[in-house]
Order: C-alpha cells, then structure tokens, then sequence
C-alpha cells in the first residue's frame, strides 16, 4: 500500500514514510493510493476482537512496511494508557440515542487515539533508523496536549505546538504547559488557530528547513491521525445491533474535519454506516458548507467550545480529493482559488451522506442542562453541540470527545456541577512554562531551530 499527495506532484510514499513525512512537500495531504474494501467475512471476524486487535487488523491494510508482530506491539502499548478497559465504551441514553465515549486516554480527549499511537510510532522510527525527530503542530486546545503526551520524554524526539494564546481552556493550556519534560516546547502566539495553522504551512512548505530538522507534523494534516480515527467508528459499528447497522448516523463535534473524514473514508471503505452529521459551534464555516454547498471563510469568534474555534479546516482538502474525482490537477486548481478568495462552491455532494447542525454560545448551557436532566449524563461543551439536533429516525451515535472536567466553569454555570479528574487536579500545582512567540514563520523557525534535536 502506497500514500499518494492531494496535489500529485509528490512521489508516492509507503506509510512509514508518510507518516514521517506529514504534509507532502507539493503542499498536499498524503492518502492510501487505493482504499481497501471490506466485506460482511472481515466485520465477522473482527467482531470479537479487543480494541488493540481491532486497530491492528485495520492497519494491516495500510502499514504494510511494518511486520504484524512490531505493529501490533506498538498498538498495544499506546492503549495502555487508556482508562477504560473498553478504551472507547459505547453508551446507551435511549433506544436511538447513544454516546461513544473518547475521552478516557490520558489527556481525556479524543485526539488520545490518534496520537498515542502516532507518538509510539514515532519513537519506532526513531529507533530502528537511528535519527532523531522534531515534531512541529498547531492547536486550538486538544491536539496539542495529545500530541505532547504522546512523545512525553521520548529519546530523540522535540515537540514544539503553537495554540493561541488566551483562546483555549484553562486546562487545555495546562496539559500543554505544565508536563515540565525537556522535550516539550508548548509556544503560545497572538492571534487565532487558524493563524496558527498557516504559520505551520508555509514552515512545512520551507523543503530544506523541514529537511534540515528533519520535521513532521502532528495535526490532522498526518495520514495516521485519521486512519487511527477510522478504529473507533469501525469499533462503535460493530457494537450496535445488527439490526441498525445500516440506520446509524454518527454525530460529530467537529472544527477541523478531520474526526468525521475518518468516519466517512470508513464508509467508503465499505462499512455501511448511513450517515454522519457535522455538528459546529458558531464558527459554523462546516454547517454552511453542508447546508448551502458554500465553503467560505469567515471569522473566529472565541467560544465556549474552544477546539472547534477554526475556519480552515485542513482536512476539507482531502475530502475535496476524493469530490473532484481523485483529480490532483482539480484539487491544485480549487486550493489556488480557496487560497485568493476565501470560498469555493461545491457543484454536487453527497448530501445523503451529510447533515449538519449549529449551536452557539448561548445554546451550549442550555443543551448541556437539557442532557443531564434528560438522561443523568454530562457532556462538555464540544459534546453538547452534538445534541443540538438529534434525528429520531435512525440511531445516533453521539462522539464525546472531550472529558467534562477539561471545562468545569461552563458545565458548573450549566448544571451546578463542578467536573474533577486527578490528573487535572495535579496540573492544577504545577507552574505553567510556555513560550511567547510572534504568528510569523521566520519566528518560529528561529524558536526550532535554537532547540531541536
């Protein structure tokens, strides 16, 4: 299995080395070549497996330079980590209402699945090719804490994330900030996520800095990132009852995309899932994409669902890929556009496939209050948005992707409850050490390459 660039212009690479990688050098997001098809035989045999298994048999389809007994030892030891014996627990409210549970990975969010794994393999690389690694992300609060806890301390790596300063949650910054590892450059910058995340394009679009200090990227824009996400679908799916196997709508929290493209690559690989509603906060640029066809870029306004503060979302260029058609020279032409416009119109998609709902900051109290007085259940603020609208004909899956403690100031406004969680609590005594660094790429090269390894 070979990984191919959204923009063609980028040698096909085996997974390791597009996981290496992380953003093609042509500007593009790596993707399988081809993406396997499952079949009613393969969801039999997987329906016993543990959540380790089941993620190890799904990558033999991907990581095939990776020998099954290597691989299989890397999953295992990234879910080590995981609270629940379930890892991902499936959480019945009502007879159509359910809630996947992912937020029991040691930064209780639902990037922990992702990036345990990608850290693990990281450190994999590191050994068996004898070279050290920077690791450079973006966040609007969890996926830098993930990714950090990921490559907490490991030989030969550095990991330096960009957040926007005063924009993410308390907590969230505490995760980032307050690990006190040597390898751990947590840089807080003026501005929004999404320049943030613009900064680290055009760093990774600098070919002989990226190589220099030998750079990979942790967001989103990484192939394993969403291939890991695809598990937790796939192990959801096979959970509920066979009789509403084909009427389950996944609900999504999502800002960046990339959460329900996992869910959705999932369906195209033959898994009948009927549908998936992405579900936004005020910064709704994914609602109006679904609801009007129109991906336009507006501003951020700071919410109460911090992670989901995003305007461009980076994984929207992947399923653009697979909208034109597989056509990189298409996908080239519209991202050029996006890139001096702001917008694109999509001529057709599968809005079968696609739902959307939008919930703002005065809702989100309200929903959260409604939830625990509906069904004695706690959802964070990201969660809560999913609840906005629940469709009473199929089976909705509910993704719970951050743990109600990370927000404790707007569940207690909502419910009179104050969330904990001890490992919280322990960040809590600790001093914060972060960073300030201009959003300007020359900035923060200069910051990486006075500390990378």
């Amino acid at each position: 299995m070979n990984f191919v660039s959204t923009r063609g212009e980028t040698p096909a690479l085996a997974f390791s080395d597009a996981v290496a990688t992380g953003l093609a050098p042509d500007g593009g997001l790596f993707l399988p070549e081809n993406l396997p098809q499952f079949s009613t035989t393969d969801f039999a045999q997987w329906s016993g497996l543990d959540y380790p298994g089941l993620c190890a048999a799904f990558f033999r389809h991907f990581a095939q330079d990776i020998d099954d007994e290597t691989f299989s030892g890397i999953v295992a030891q990234s879910y080590t980590t995981f609270a629940h014996s379930e890892i991902a627990p499936l959480m019945p409210l009502a007879d159509n209402l359910q809630v996947l549970e992912l937020f029991h990975g040691p930064t209780l969010a639902f990037k922990d699945f992702a990036l345990q794994l990608l850290g693990n393999l990281y450190g994999h690389q590191c050994a068996a090719r004898g070279q050290s690694i920077n690791v450079l992300g973006a966040t609007s609060g969890d996926t830098g804490a993930a990714a950090i806890h990921g490559l907490l301390s490991k030989p030969g790596t550095a990991i330096f994330i960009l957040y926007p300063d005063g924009r993410v949650a308390p907590l969230q910054e505490r995760q980032m900030a307050c690990t006190a590892a040597d390898n751990v450059y947590a840089m807080a910058i003026e501005g929004s996520f999404d320049d943030a995340q613009t900064a680290l394009k055009e760093i990774f679009a600098d070919q002989e800095f990226r190589t220099n200090h030998r750079l990979s990227a942790v967001n989103s824009i990484n192939l394993a990132r969403v291939l890991a996400q695809c598990v937790y679908y796939l192990w959801a799916w096979l959970r509920v009852p066979a009789a509403q196997q084909d009427n389950v709508e996944f609900v999504v929290p999502t800002g960046n995309f990339g959460n329900v493209l996992a869910g959705w690559m999932l369906q195209k690989m033959g898994v009948p899932i009927r549908g998936f509603k992405v579900a936004t906060n005020q910064n709704d640029i994914l609602y109006r994409l679904f609801t009007t066809g129109e991906y336009r870029i507006d501003a951020v306004a700071p919410s109460l669902a911090p992670s989901m503060d995003i305007q461009v979302a980076s994984n929207f260029e992947r399923f653009l890929y697979f909208n034109l058609g597989r056509d990189p020279a298409r996908v080239r032409e519209v991202m050029a556009t996006f890139k001096a416009t702001g917008k694109y119109t999509f001529g057709d998609f599968d809005r079968d496939t696609f739902s959307a709902s939008r919930c703002d900051d005065a809702q989100i109290p309200a929903i959260i209050k409604s939830v625990h007085a509906q069904y004695g259940y706690v959802a964070d603020p990201h969660t809560a948005c999913a609840f906005a609208d629940i469709d009473p004909d199929r089976l909705s899956v509910v993704l719970a992707t951050a743990h109600p403690a990370k927000f404790p100031e707007t569940i207690q406004s909502a419910i009179g409850i104050t969330p904990t969680h001890p490992s919280l609590e322990i960040l809590k005594q600790r001093p914060i050490i972060k960073h300030p660094v201009a959003a300007d790429a020359n900035a923060i090269r200069a910051f990486i390459e006075a500390r990378a390894v």
